[in-house]
Order: structure tokens, then C-alpha cells, then sequence
């Protein structure tokens, strides 16, 4: 049986979406009561399996995370790009359109890195056509101000998922907290969005189990100290993560041989190490292809057609522009290995140590800490 997203719960694209429904005194799925301003903090990388193992590294975020509600589901793939797009805009990856780290670019016949490779042919409007919440916020007149650090203020991603916001940059963990709560002073509705990348760059480089992401967790946890007194009583303040990450060991990381039989019709390899999205050179052999990785790796992960992927929901509704940038056969990976192409693997990328991308409980399973009027 194939993994698909949960619908029983609340997921990552009910966080933003629901604010400003709160925003509006409207109701949401999130059942958050109304209020002038709202703050989100999203932490890349915090699953709550990594958390809940780190526990005395987060007393203060822990604190906060209610029982009932306090546990929601990632967005699929379960990567930046897509998930943070499906924050922003409250849609699956198959309508707003960014559906993994790297994706097949079929007008270039090219794989670009949704994160970086913006140029002039790739117009972030047109990659993602969605409205973002913070457009709709402003034309129902609050405020949407991002806080980020500088390097994020002007990219073509920031551009595709986080436009009709005004860019206020603020250096460490703990000045973004402080300036994202700051924001929230005063008679304006405001919508406040604050990213926090660090314990992600942390996990990947050292592993989720390492003294380098606890110490990351433990400032995170300190700067929230603030949250507990200067949120304003008409505010509400949510803390939430993108996705989860597990350790893959270096034996698990596994690189094809460029001879291997399972490169044979493929002509692009997209994705990331945990979902790959293999792009072929005929894509009526799509079949032909996912029996070849079945045979080669289906007790390690789950191979699959575009077809079978959208028919199991795994990119949610699928818009028809969106849908040549899917592997025409996708490898999620079920077991705690990273698939790599020898021909295009990096020294940098076969270091990774902690990784996401697929359906495991760690990647998936992301907190839901209240502060303010949310508690």
C-alpha cells in the first residue's frame, strides 16, 4: 500500500491560512480565536521526533505545545520549497507548483534547484501563479511584514512564495523572535511571518543527533523566552517547522553507478536524495522504468508513475501547467537511506547527514507551539 497525506488532521497549509483567518474573525481549521496581529515562526527542519527526543534542549517550546493540536503533518514532499509554498499560499504541490528541491523544468528540458536557479527564464510569477496570504492580506488591509536575515530579502524564491509582503531583516535566532513579536505592538493588524533556517543548515551538516543541532535547539529555546510576557493580549503567536529530518548513515547513502541499469531511459533526475523524481527520455516507457527501480529497490523505498503518485494524492490536485515538472517515476524512500546519481553527486551533498523528503513519521510529523491569544 502506498503512504498518501493524512486529511484527519491539520497540516502545514492550515498555519498561515488560518491566522489570517483569525486575522478576519473568521473560522479556520485550526479553531484559533480572533485577533488584531498574528506571528508565525517557522523553524526549518524541527520534526517533533527529533524534539521529543531533545526534550530537555526545548523545556520552553515544548511548554507550549498543547496535547490536543499540538502535533500537525508537513506538507509532501517534505523539503523547503514545497513546503514552504504551501505555508504561504494554504496549496498542495501540485498547485502551487513546486514540487521538490530540485524539479524538472520541461520548457528549458533542464533540472533546476527551486532554491537558487531563478533566471530570466524562470519568472517566479509564472512558476507560482497562486496568491500568496500575504497578497490577500494586504488587499483586506493588514499589514504582512517577513523577517528574515538579509541574504533572503530580494531571491526569485522569496519573489514565488512570500511576494505582497514587506521584507524586515534581523540577524540571529534571537533578534528575529524579538523583532517578529515587536511587530505585533500597536493598534495595526499586522500578519508577521519569521524564518529560522539554522537548525536545518545544523542537521544537515552534523545530523539531528549531534551536539551541533542541540546547541542550535537550545538557542531557539532560549530566544522564545520572550513570547511568554510581550506578546500583546489581542495577538496570537504559532510556532510550526516545514518538515522533519532523520540521520541517514553514511553506508546508507547510496551512489548509482552512472553504469547502472536503473539510469537506462532516464534522461533527468530531479528531486533529492530521499524523492527522487526521475524525468525519461520517452515517458510511455514511465512503466517499464518503475519496474526496473522496484526489482533494483522496492524493499528500501516505494517506486511509483506520475499516475500512481497523483492517484495516491501525494501532490494533492494537480494543475496542468505543474504537471510535466513530476518525475514521470518517483523513489521515496522508505527505509533510512539517500539515493545519489555517481554522475552528478557531490562531495558536499554525499556529507549530508540529516536529511527529509519522503513520508517517514520524523519527516513528517512537525510541532504546533501557541503563545499569546492562540494558547
Amino acid at each position: 500500500m502506498l503512504p498518501a497525506p493524512r486529511g484527519d488532521i491539520p497540516s502545514l497549509a492550515d498555519v498561515l491560512t488560518g491566522s489570517f483567518s483569525a486575522l478576519q474573525g473568521r473560522p479556520s481549521r485550526l479553531e484559533l480565536p480572533a485577533v488584531r496581529s498574528a506571528a508565525v515562526i517557522l523553524v526549518d527542519g524541527l520534526g517533533m521526533g527529533s524534539l521529543s527526543v531533545n526534550s530537555g534542549h526545548a523545556r520552553r517550546l515544548l511548554a507550549a505545545i498543547p496535547r490536543r493540536g499540538g502535533v500537525i503533518e508537513s506538507a509532501f514532499p517534505t523539503t523547503t520549497a514545497a513546503a514552504l509554498a504551501t505555508l504561504t499560499t494554504g496549496a498542495s504541490a501540485g498547485e502551487h507548483g513546486l514540487v521538490g528541491y530540485r524539479s524538472v523544468d520541461p520548457d528549458a528540458d533542464r533540472v533546476v534547484a527551486l532554491l537558487r536557479d531563478w533566471d530570466a527564464t524562470m519568472v517566479p510569477r509564472q512558476w507560482q501563479r497562486r496568491d500568496t496570504v500575504f497578497e490577500a492580506a494586504a488587499r483586506a488591509g493588514i499589514d504582512p511584514v517577513v523577517v528574515g536575515a538579509e541574504r533572503y530579502r530580494s531571491t526569485g524564491f522569496t519573489e514565488a512564495v512570500l511576494r505582497g509582503a514587506r521584507f524586515t531583516p534581523a540577524g540571529s535566532i534571537t533578534e528575529r523572535v524579538e523583532t517578529a513579536i515587536r511587530l505585533l505592538d500597536g493598534g495595526e493588524s499586522r500578519l508577521v511571518y519569521a524564518y529560522i533556517p539554522e537548525l536545518d543548515m545544523a542537521g544537515h551538516s552534523h545530523g539531528v543527533d549531534s551536539d551541533a543541532w542541540r546547541a542550535r535547539l537550545d538557542e531557539l529555546d532560549a530566544a522564545l523566552a520572550v513570547l511568554d510576557s510581550a506578546v500583546p493580549r489581542d495577538a496570537g503567536v504559532l510556532l510550526t517547522a516545514d518538515h522533519g529530518m532523520l540521520d541517514v548513515p553514511a553506508h546508507r547513502r547510496i551512489v548509482i553507478a552512472a553504469e547502472s541499469p536503473v539510469w537506462a531511459e532516464v534522461r533527468h533526475v530531479a528531486g533529492e536524495p530521499r524523492c527522487l523524481h526521475l524525468g525519461l527520455e520517452n515517458p510511455s516507457a514511465a512503466v517499464r522504468v518503475r519496474d526496473r527501480w522496484r526489482d533494483a529497490e522496492g524493499e528500501r523505498a516505494w517506486v511509483v508513475t506520475r499516475d500512481e503518485a497523483i492517484g495516491a494524492g501525494w501532490f494533492g490536485v494537480v494543475e496542468p501547467h505543474v504537471l510535466p515538472r513530476i518525475g514521470d517515476v518517483l523513489v521515496a524512500a522508505r527505509a533510512a537511506v539517500a539515493y545519489y546519481d555517481e554522475r552528478s553527486a557531490t562531495s558536499q551533498s554525499l556529507a549530508m547527514v540529516g536529511q527529509h523528503g519522503s513520508f517517514s513519521p520524523d519527516e513528517t510529523r512537525i510541532p504546533l507551539a501557541r503563545w499569546g491569544a492562540f494558547a
